[in-house]
């Protein structure tokens, strides 16, 4: 009797803390990432590069929390949360350099992919890159069918834009894939079907414009699989 009244008090602390886990505001500047780090949390990833065209390195960091927590994920759009798991939640956050400090430009909580969310193949993020004074985040995952996510954000009027994106899905046993490939900046779609093996004439490759009024961002664009494109197109 005792032990299942401590295994019950232990259940419910369990639960009340899950119910209750606030992400921390990340502070505002520091000289080395180690200052920057909130407690309880680590770096899983880094990326130095120039994000602002000042020809400065800034810093690009995910963080990830020392415990699996319930969180509640949005899959199909941005605000319909479907699927609640326990994994460790994660952050992304940008610094840019100014003097002798980083100074922090963006903190996104829901972006980054945890490592429960990529199917049979394992944690689904990716190193992140810095290149063309764009941010470049990825993540692959699946089981038989594999797919692949890429998005470019680069900062614009005050803003992280998305400018470009990619979709790419294969089947490991029959070289099936399907990739498309966005520009959103001229408003573009190539959309590539065929064998993983083929080259580029053996395979349809299908041009298409794309109609949207205004460039998604972190604040318009939740996570992956929450932008819907077209119907049974997620982004």
């Amino acid at each position: 009797m005792r032990i299942g009244l401590i295994t019950l008090l232990l259940f419910c602390c369990a639960a009340t803390y899950a119910q209750s886990f606030k992400y921390p505001v990340l502070i505002p500047q520091g000289k080395t990432i180690k200052s920057l780090i909130p407690a309880q949390w680590k770096v899983i990833d880094s990326v130095y590069g120039d994000l602002n065209n000042d020809k400065v390195e800034d810093l690009a960091l995910i963080y990830e929390f020392y415990a699996a927590v319930k969180e509640n994920r949005a899959y199909g759009d941005n605000t319909t949360e479907l699927i609640t798991e326990i994994q460790r939640p994660r952050m992304l956050a940008v610094y840019f350099k100014s003097g002798r400090n980083y100074k922090l430009v963006t903190q996104n909580n829901n972006f980054i992919l945890r490592s429960e969310e990529g199917g049979s193949m394992g944690d689904p993020l990716r190193p992140l890159v810095i290149a063309d004074n764009v941010l470049n985040l990825a993540f692959e995952g699946g089981a038989n069918w594999r797919w692949k996510l890429n998005y470019s954000f680069k900062y614009q009027d005050k803003d992280w834009q998305l400018t470009k994106a990619s979709n790419y899905s294969y089947h490991s046993g029959s070289g099936d894939m399907n990739s498309k490939k966005y520009d959103f900046v001229n408003k573009k779609r190539i959309i590539t079907i065929g064998k993983i093996n083929n080259k580029d004439s053996g395979n349809e490759i299908i041009e298409q414009n794309l109609t949207f009024k205004t460039l998604r961002t972190f604040s318009s664009f939740k996570k992956p699989w929450t932008w819907e494109l077209g119907p049974d197109e997620f982004l």
